[in-house]
């Protein structure tokens, strides 16, 4: 028999606190993801037992879930500390951890849902389907693979298929990158990453020539595929992960509320396809991701072609295109505006030297703009707004509200009243309340159906009240108040009890078709390596945080130096430099760079 149940979509927020994430179930999200006390990947981003488990609660009573990366490698000194706190976090109620080191699987956990996290560089078929025999209930696919690789690995697997649709990108593959460690003694895998994709170098050929000076040469700018989500949906992806665990609020709420505006539309018209989780959402602003962070936007590689992925001049947001210099005075300037430039709004221009520049605006007079202080533009330049005044003051305050639909039914019983209701996932709930049956004198309906419907601090609003069985009869306000308070705790009663929790798959030991092991696995413990021989690996190599392999390549790239500059090998044009060409620090450490042509890939090499 042909089930015919639309297949429930996931919006996956960032949480870098407890208020980001209730703040992204209030604005849309159906799951979110927060730093666990230690061990994500991002250490400034760690969350109390207390706080993950008060955000729980106020998930589950939309039925939306609550990850916590663990995602981090671990010591072997630390494995104990690493299955208590899982335990715990099972214990507060989370629906699934997000993880990257293997030892995790070895471990005598409770019943938890394990995911894959992106540090595990999920890019093929097989490598998908290995994690799903191990034990995995939910695999994100790198963030370089396009389409037609994302449909290869949802057809492979017989557990959702989770894909970034939004925000920063690394321009490593994730869990590959080591540069951070051999700069400057700080593992991106144990959520310490300087960020040295964000540096700025100079592009040097194996003559010592300057091929580029100064310039952001491994900064990527930020993923947008918010044009691409049905496709992505049809290609069998089931959950669309939104990146940024370390931005702020406003951020989350506005890009949240975005991407639950495109997502609705989509199931609008898509019935086959609907919302994971339970709730109307209502907005008191208009979504815009280009008013939160951003480096300028690319959907990376998502077709095929690699178009302009790069940001060269900045690392830093850059924000809305809003015009261009016109003209220059002494305290302010003239310009072309796109859109209205208001009194504090933030405004910034990549400067003829290159660099970016920033100010905040005193006043507007038409088109002449007085910043608080004067800085050096010149005619021409491209103004954009990294920061809007009066969008941010809006998302400062309550933006957003959810409401689960109930449908309220009063009814006479025998010795008074029956007070129902059912919500828009077919759970219900009924009160009863002793009242002497008096007719009334006038119609009382009104007050009825108002008493009832006053569910403002709740989590519920009511999409129906019939209350035809009692019409004529005169039921006090007090009465009617008491038995809707009374109703509403049965219904946050009746939902808990209906709430199912995903459970942990059988860990097994398959085979991964490969006899080696090495850095690049990331194993730092002794589970994690019993874990590989266990899973047919004859030999495993310690991760590059226990022994640097002299040598080793420090990241795996995608993006491309030669292609940026236009000297792809596809395009016939020759390149008037000699390789090998290195990438050079300020402080002079330079790094040799390696091209796979034939696989579009560039390498950073450790050459010290």
């Amino acid at each position: 028999m042909k089930d015919d149940k639309p297949i429930k979509i996931e919006l996956l927020a960032p949480a870098r606190d407890k208020v980001c994430g209730i703040e992204a179930i209030r604005h849309g999200a159906d799951a979110v993801y927060i730093g666990a006390p230690a061990h994500g990947a991002r250490v400034a981003a760690a969350n109390t037992i207390d706080d993950i488990r008060e955000l729980a609660a106020f998930a589950h009573v939309y039925y939306a879930k609550v990850y916590v990366t663990v995602n981090t490698i671990i010591y072997d000194d630390e494995l104990d500390d690493v299955r208590q706190m899982i335990c715990d976090l099972y214990h507060a109620g989370v629906d699934a951890i997000i993880v990257q080191d293997m030892g995790i699987m070895e471990m005598d956990l409770p019943p938890i849902a394990i995911h894959a996290s992106t540090q595990i560089d999920t890019r093929t078929a097989d490598k998908a389907r290995f994690l799903a025999a191990t034990g995995f209930t939910q695999i994100v696919v790198a963030r370089e693979l396009g389409i037609r690789q994302i449909a290869e690995i949802a057809a492979a697997v017989d557990v959702p298929v989770e894909a970034f649709v939004h925000g920063a990108l690394c321009v490593s593959y994730s869990g590959r990158c080591y540069a951070s460690m051999k700069c400057f003694g700080r593992s991106a895998n144990r959520g310490e990453c300087a960020q040295f994709c964000r540096l700025p170098f100079t592009l040097r050929d194996a003559d010592g020539r300057v091929v580029a000076r100064d310039k952001h040469l491994l900064s990527l700018k930020d993923m947008d595929r918010s044009a691409s989500l049905e496709a992505m949906l049809d290609a069998g992806v089931r959950s669309l992960k939104i990146e940024g665990r370390l931005k702020d609020v406003n951020y989350v709420k506005n890009v949240t509320a975005y991407y639950r505006m495109r997502l609705d539309e989509i199931f609008g018209r898509r019935k086959e396809y609907c919302r994971a989780s339970s709730g109307k959402v209502t907005m008191t602003f208009v979504p815009d991701i280009n008013k939160s962070f951003n480096r300028g936007f690319t959907d990376y590689l998502f077709d095929g072609g690699r178009k302009e992925i790069w940001s060269f001049d900045t690392p830093k947001s850059l924000g809305e295109a809003v015009g261009t210099v016109k003209t220059i005075g002494r305290d302010h300037f003239a310009a072309d505006l796109l859109v209205p430039v208001n009194n504090g709004d933030g405004l910034c221009s990549v400067g003829a030297d290159g660099q970016l520049c920033g100010f905040r605006v005193n006043r507007v007079e038409g088109a002449s703009i007085y910043p608080l202080e004067m800085p050096k533009l010149s005619r021409g330049a491209k103004l954009y707004r990294n920061n809007d005044y009066r969008f941010n003051k809006t998302l400062a305050r309550e933006s957003a509200e959810r409401r689960i639909m109930l449908g309220i039914t009063l009814r006479d019983n025998a010795f008074g009243y029956t007070l129902s209701a059912a919500d828009e996932d077919g759970v219900r709930a009924s009160v009863t309340f002793e009242c002497a049956k008096e007719p009334a004198k006038t119609s009382q309906m009104d007050n009825i159906v108002r008493q009832l419907g006053k569910l403002g601090n709740t989590p519920f609003e009511a999409a129906g009240i019939d209350a035809g069985g009692v019409e004529g009869m005169f039921i006090p306000s007090s009465a009617l108040s008491s038995a809707r308070r009374r109703l509403v705790d049965a219904m946050l009663m009746a939902r808990a009890a209906n709430l199912r929790r995903d459970q942990g798959r059988p860990a097994k030991h398959v085979g991964m078709g490969t006899e080696h092991a090495d850095y690049r696995e990331n194993v730092a413990n002794r589970l994690a390596r019993r874990f590989y021989r266990e899973n047919g690996c004859g030999t495993v190599d310690d991760a590059y945080e226990l022994s640097p392999v002299k040598g080793a390549v420090l990241m795996e790239c995608r993006h491309c130096l030669r292609y940026s500059l236009g000297y792809c090998t596809k395009s016939g044009r020759p390149m008037p430099y000699r390789e090998p060409l290195s990438i050079v620090m300020h402080d002079g450490r330079s790094f040799r760079l390696k091209f796979d042509c034939g696989r579009c890939v560039m390498s950073v090499l450790d050459g010290q």
